[in-house]
């Protein structure tokens, strides 16, 4: 259960830290925010492992900017493809 919130958590540090990281608005809700975040904390764990860099003496800075560039990356797929939604309706 604690690991189920400790990823919620990661995801919307992760997400937030991409939308500011992004230049102009990302109109997403913010669950989409978390979503997109813990889908980048996921990638980022998936490719540090396949380069092998996941797990190294001290901080994992590369997996950490892994993590934190496919959340940006989510993020910004997310905003446009939110902003083609809403665009859609009106």
């Amino acid at each position: 259960m604690f690991q189920l919130l400790w990823i919620l958590i990661l995801g919307l540090i992760l997400g937030a830290l991409a939308r500011l990281i992004l230049s102009g608005k990302q109109d997403i809700p913010v669950w989409l925010t978390m979503i997109a975040g813990v889908g980048g904390a996921w990638l980022g764990n998936a490719v540090s492992g396949w380069i092998g860099v996941r797990h190294t003496g001290g901080v994992d800075w590369i997996r950490h900017a892994l993590q934190l560039g496919f959340a940006v990356a989510l993020v910004a797929l997310a905003a446009s493809l939110w902003a083609g939604r809403n665009a859609a309706r009106h």
